[in-house]
């Protein structure tokens, strides 16, 4: 793994982890399990260094 997680190709792209996300919880009334909502923080994490990373590369990031 790089030492900057930052760098530019270090992290999936935004838009494929938020496809995960919503994946996983295709409705806010529905409650996660706890496995579930381990795997949904993960996401959230990922995505938003996806979305620093972007930001750094002068990417223009959508909002979800």
């Amino acid at each position: 793994m790089p030492s900057n997680p930052l760098s530019p190709g270090s992290v999936r792209p935004a838009e494929q982890v938020n496809a995960e996300i919503r994946a996983l919880w295709p409705h806010p009334a529905v409650r996660l399990t706890a496995e579930q909502r381990a795997r949904y923080a993960l996401l959230v994490e990922e995505w938003t260094l996806a979305v620093a990373a972007e930001r750094a590369c002068g990417e223009i990031v959508k909002a979800a």
